[in-house]
């Protein structure tokens, strides 16, 4: 009875030791969830704390971070949001110093790796060991992959839509529990609702600076009545507002059909420097031609883009190149460079093209202007002009004497439509002033078909540079050159059959210099111009001296004659 006795009480102190056991290990239990919800509240309690006092974006993905890898007690974390399109995922905060360089850098397409896998299915995924084994797994170098086994990839949902992915990794093979998954999904679902809110301030936030700059922009450009002060005004407000790097303002020029820059705002004068492109040539080009905004990434990278040489020198990486409209048709085309890469939204482009079409319309507006003011102008030369023709009209009738009525009209002609070629290059020209190559060329072809007899081969060559002058300095040059090329036909090859007649243009470090050579006849030995009363050496003199402050000079140079006039310039 007594053994019976003995063994029920060991059989009962064993059982009672057993139940002991299992309390203590369910009181462990209990601690340990006790912990880990404790470590929870904590959590949460330090990203509420976060995206509450943090407003930006920038600013919370770095704490969020850190937090990530303190409840999971892992050795890196890594954290992606989805671009404004929703089809890339840019790596955006990291606790690993040698990855911070490749933030907003490293991109992931959807269904990417294990990151674009989770993203696209909105499920996490925990793997212990061995990650790079997984069939989703793509090797990335620049993130160190081939240093870590394990991987807890959790999706950023706010109201059933991915807008990111949270990842943390460990060197060592690590079995991630429940409690972890849980925990840094709880976080993830956090912190998607303040980055949601956070971008929908933001967003608030660049439409009201969008309206802004439009209505600045607007207002500075309209205020201004002179087409250079536009486009550099234009240029400079809109860098300023959007906080771009370089902003350039191409132009049409209709007669060549190429985009020539017109006014650029950027820290150095290269790019102000680079030729003019044809329509359909390059990005600003291809913009020109299909009236469309373009835009590029990476200039740097684009097969299309034809100054990747600026570019890397400059740091130019996103471009947005946006057409000047009027009435459907492109009048320019204004170019606007980021130093990094920034995909523009479908607000910016809108408010780019909103500023297009402001600027396209200023700039009509001011040629507008310009032109009135031509026109005014115009009839005031005009008439000025119609009088210095009276006057040498009438100094032909005083020189005239027995000479025949045709002849003394053929040279009147002559000094008419040198005066004509004048107000015909005016009436073409964008700016106030006139090319004397064009000029010369007109008053070379109407010389060689109203003076050139039919017996006479005469080969007539215009050279020189692209030489600009006033109005009313052109008027001048225009009939001492005519009164030179007629010189150079009537007296150079009155006896000489064939030859040649040279107009060339030279621009001197002081003044410029205006030639006629002709290899035709040579003048008298005894020749002076200064005392020979020829008409048209009177006409020459008194121009060159009186409108010109220039001279001069007739020479014989072995087996050509030269007239020459050199004035200074102003």
């Amino acid at each position: 009875m007594i053994k019976q006795t003995a063994e029920e009480l060991t059989r009962l102190l064993e059982r009672r030791e057993h139940e002991l056991a299992d309390a203590r290990q369910r009181i462990r239990q209990l601690e340990e969830a006790l912990d880990a919800r404790a470590s929870e509240a904590a959590a949460l309690r330090r990203i509420s704390e976060a995206t509450g006092q943090v407003v930006t974006t920038d600013d919370i993905l770095p704490l969020i971070a850190e937090i990530a890898l303190e409840v999971t007690d892992t050795e890196s974390a890594l954290v992606y949001l989805f671009n404004e399109a929703g089809d890339t995922l840019v790596l955006r905060a990291t606790t690993d110093e040698p990855i911070k360089p490749l933030i907003g850098k490293l991109r992931l397409k959807v269904g990417e790796g294990i990151t674009g896998w989770v993203a696209r299915e909105k499920k996490h995924v925990a793997l212990a060991s061995e990650a790079w084994s997984d069939e989703r797994f793509k090797f990335l170098p620049d993130l160190n992959e081939d240093l870590y086994q394990s991987i807890l990839s959790v999706p950023l949902i706010w109201r059933g839509e991915c807008i990111g992915v949270v990842n943390v990794r460990t060197k060592a093979p690590h079995t991630y529990t429940k409690t972890q998954v849980q925990l840094l999904s709880a976080i993830a679902s956090q912190v998607a609702g303040s980055i949601h809110a956070s971008r929908k301030v933001r967003n608030a936030e660049k439409s009201a600076a969008h309206l802004s700059t439009v209505a600045e922009v607007s207002r500075t450009i309209t205020s201004n009545l002179y087409l250079e002060e536009i486009l550099q005004l234009a240029v400079a407000a809109t860098a300023q507002t959007l906080n771009f790097k370089i902003v350039a303002l191409r132009l049409v020029d209709e007669e060549k059909q190429q985009l020539v820059v017109k006014a650029v705002h950027a820290a150095s004068k290269d790019y102000a420097r680079r030729p003019p492109l044809h329509i359909g040539e390059g990005l600003a080009g291809k913009a020109a031609e299909t009236g469309k905004v373009v835009t590029v990434l990476d200039v740097k990278k684009s097969p299309d883009y034809k100054f990747g040489d600026i570019a890397r020198e400059q740091n130019l990486t996103s471009l947005a190149c946006v057409p000047l409209k009027v009435r459907d048709r492109v009048i320019g085309v204004l170019n606007c460079y980021t130093d990094r890469p920034h995909e523009f939204t479908e607000s910016e482009l809108a408010v780019l093209s909103t500023l297009g079409n402001q600027v396209a319309v200023a700039i009509e507006n001011a040629k507008l202007m310009v032109k009135g003011a031509l026109l005014q102008e115009m009839h005031h030369r005009v008439k000025n002009n119609l009088q210095q023709i009276a006057s040498l009209l009438r100094l032909q009738k005083h020189y005239a004497g027995d000479r025949p009525a045709t002849e003394v009209l053929e040279e009147s002609i002559g000094r008419v439509m040198a005066v004509a070629a004048v107000h015909e290059l005016l009436s073409r020209e964008d700016l106030d002033t006139i090319s004397i190559r064009k000029v010369a060329e007109q008053i070379v072809q109407a010389t060689k078909q109203s003076l050139t007899l039919p017996n006479k081969r005469i080969e007539f060559r215009v050279e020189g540079p692209e030489l600009r002058l006033s109005s009313h300095q052109a008027n001048s040059v225009a009939l001492i050159l005519n009164e030179m090329v007629q010189n150079a036909v009537e007296h150079g090859f009155k006896q000489a059959d064939e030859g040649t007649i040279l107009v060339r243009l030279m621009e001197k470090p002081n003044d410029w210099l205006l030639e006629v050579r002709n290899t035709g006849d040579s003048p008298r030995p005894d020749f002076n111009p200064d005392k020979h009363h020829d008409l048209g050496l009177q006409i020459i003199q008194g121009l060159v001296r009186g409108d010109l402050q220039g001279q001069f000079t007739l020479i014989r140079d072995g087996e050509e004659t030269i007239a020459s006039i050199r004035w200074p310039k102003t």
